[in-house]
């Protein structure tokens, strides 16, 4: 037997010490970004956009530097909730993020585009590779927390994004239907499966809050968040409303203008068990 090398790369021994090489990719040297916490769903529809754009609209508010990459690269909402319409501009070496009002990062590929509207009709490996090179092409400054806005599902972007960016968590999103119990558990094993640990379970269009009388009303059903968290061992919860005040301002580009307790405790859970440190 050849002696070992330690390069598991190349060597066809199945030995106890060998390890899987790793498929992270580095940040470009002139980038820094501590913190990414993804934002999942297990089907479309849910609005993991609307959380993503909340999430680092409240983080922002608190002093942090964040950044917003929009990895749903076929259905791509992130730009119009933040108003942003120009394009991303470039180097021989970079490109550079779109600021939004606040300060906010963002990389999307409708600011790459030369027509927003232009349907992107690309196969999945090419999909998960304009992902990766948002992540390593793009010069993010400073970045204390970075979410990724991922697409719905367990397809080839998300394991991309697993797989190729340092995740430090997720956030999952959901709705109070029967249908949701299934739905968290799959965005659970795949994060169980890359050791990605969950942070917390967000239910959108949890409720309805009249106007008139103030009553409360579960259009969709009874909340079943803190029984799923429960039963998944999800640490924190957020029940997120159907407010058409919150659709109001997302559609007009102004979704930093948009605060909460939703958000808010969403986000004190997200500092407590992600405190800044270190760079990628």
């Amino acid at each position: 037997m050849a002696e070992c090398n330690h390069d598991c790369s190349s060597c066809s021994s199945n030995c106890a010490e060998r390890k899987p090489e790793s498929l992270l990719k580095s940040l470009n040297p002139y980038s820094s970004v501590k913190k990414v916490i993804a934002v999942v769903s297990g089907k479309g529809g849910v609005g993991k956009s609307l959380v993503t754009s909340l999430l680092a609209s409240e983080m922002q508010r608190r002093g942090h530097s964040c950044a917003v990459l929009d990895a749903d690269i076929t259905g791509p909402s992130i730009p119009k909730s933040f108003g942003i319409h120009q394009h991303a501009t470039g180097t021989e070496q970079f490109l550079i993020p779109v600021t939004t009002e606040t300060g906010i990062q963002v990389m999307s590929i409708n600011l790459i585009l030369e027509d927003e509207t232009e349907p992107v009709v690309w196969r999945g490996p090419v999909i998960a590779g304009a992902v990766t090179q948002f992540w390593t092409d793009v010069l993010w400054k400073d970045v204390d927390y970075m979410f990724v806005d991922m697409p719905p599902g367990t397809g080839d972007v998300p394991l991309t994004v697993f797989q190729s960016l340092p995740v430090d968590g997720i956030v999952i999103v959901t709705t109070p239907q029967d249908l949701v119990g299934m739905i968290v558990a799959k965005a659970v094993k795949m994060a169980g499966m890359l050791n990605v640990p969950v942070l917390g379970l967000v239910e959108n269009m949890s409720y309805f809050t009249c106007p008139d009388c103030g009553k409360t009303h579960e259009i969709f059903g009874a909340s079943q968040a803190e029984s799923v968290a429960k039963e998944f061992g999800i640490p924190h919860v957020a029940r997120l409303p159907i407010d058409p005040a919150i659709t109001t301002m997302v559609d007009a580009g102004e979704v930093e203008k948009v605060s909460g307790d939703f958000a808010a405790s969403m986000v004190d859970s997200l500092e407590q068990e992600l405190p800044l440190g270190g760079e990628k």
